[in-house]
């Protein structure tokens, strides 16, 4: 997912014989764009600065609300509260807020998905080598991959909303990467909220979230790529309140031709899912469930993923491998908004 955002000129000067102070256009505001690193990716941020609001305060509030993400939800980090609970013995573990709200949804969308969609999928991730402790690719044993399911399960972990915490079973590994990003733009777009900034485009690893318009009062555009790394897009659009997301296996996977495999497990298989599926983007008001939402209709396949979008009235649009060529659907929800901006 790309966005490449233009500014349009000022615009011409007022005419000389308009110089009453009433008649003065008022002055855009200015811009900013930012950027930086977070979750092993990247984040960006465009905007227009409102008065008395810098740069610097807008860079150090998006990066403070991704670090608190990281804190709280990667994996790739010993001291991270995903850590303590991955390694705690069984019981109850105390959470912390924003831990607590995405672990709910994801736990949400796994009953709903039938399990095609499971936070508990990371002893699998870990097996297939694209976890943490990443290895030269090899697959693993048909008996590696079943010690890895046994753990799994969403099922197996309870939530106590009173005490905000989670059960932890025993040998439990929660893996939100496919989730916690998406919620990483939603934290670092309330941290620009907080600080009055309403007209935005931030993104993190191609995941992204606008608000308002671009100051020369133009929509935000974003691009979905069609994922054969031609930089060919499938469609732009307009991005306004909303978020998008994409889930694809064409930018991380392991192996090459028939042995290359997709970073995205199928929780209910314990493989790497083997689909016509090239890439699904979902558009939706949280980034955090346009995220997981990707993975989920990603998961599915084609057929049970049109299907379970348009059940749900789903905003998709899944780029579909055929024998020569890549193929596009739509669901009616993403054209009703394609159409609509």
């Amino acid at each position: 997912m790309s966005a490449a955002p233009s500014y349009a000129p000022r615009g011409t000067a007022a005419p000389a014989v308009r110089v009453a102070y009433g008649a003065m256009p008022a002055p855009l505001p200015a811009l900013a764009a930012l950027a930086g690193a977070t979750m092993g990716t990247t984040w960006s941020a465009r905007m227009a600065l409102p008065p008395g609001v810098d740069a610097e305060a807008a860079r150090s509030a998006v990066q403070a609300a991704l670090n608190e993400v990281v804190a709280q939800m990667s994996t790739w980090e010993s001291t991270s509260d995903i850590t303590r609970f991955n390694q705690a013995a069984p019981g109850w573990q105390a959470l912390p807020d924003g831990f607590f709200y995405v672990l709910r949804h994801a736990l949400a969308l796994a009953e709903d998905s039938g399990g095609a969609y499971d936070p508990t999928v990371g002893p699998l991730v870990n097996a297939w080598g694209f976890g943490p402790h990443q290895r030269a690719f090899e697959p693993p044993s048909p008996a590696a991959i079943d010690a890895a399911r046994a753990r799994c399960g969403w099922r197996r972990v309870a939530l106590d909303a009173t005490r905000q915490a989670a059960m932890q079973p025993g040998g439990a590994y929660l893996d939100l990467s496919s989730i916690a990003k998406g919620h990483g733009v939603d934290r670092a777009a309330l941290a620009l909220d907080a600080l009055g900034i309403s007209q935005y485009l931030v993104e993190v690893g191609g995941e992204l979230r606008a608000r308002g318009k671009r100051p020369d009062g133009q929509p935000w555009r974003v691009a979905i790529e069609v994922p054969d790394a031609s930089d060919q897009h499938a469609l732009a659009l307009p991005l306004q309140a909303l978020s998008i997301a994409t889930s694809g296996d064409y930018r991380r996977h392991a192996g090459s031709g028939d042995a290359r495999y997709a970073h995205t497990i199928d929780p209910r298989s314990g493989q790497p899912v083997r689909n016509n599926v090239a890439s699904v983007s979902v558009l939706h008001a949280e980034c955090m469930m346009a995220d997981a939402l990707a993975t989920v209709l990603t998961v599915l396949g084609e057929a049970d993923g049109l299907a379970y979008a348009r059940r749900h009235d789903l905003a998709a649009l899944f780029i579909l491998r055929d024998a020569h060529d890549y193929r596009v659907v739509a669901t009616p929800a993403f054209q009703a908004l394609a159409q609509a901006s």
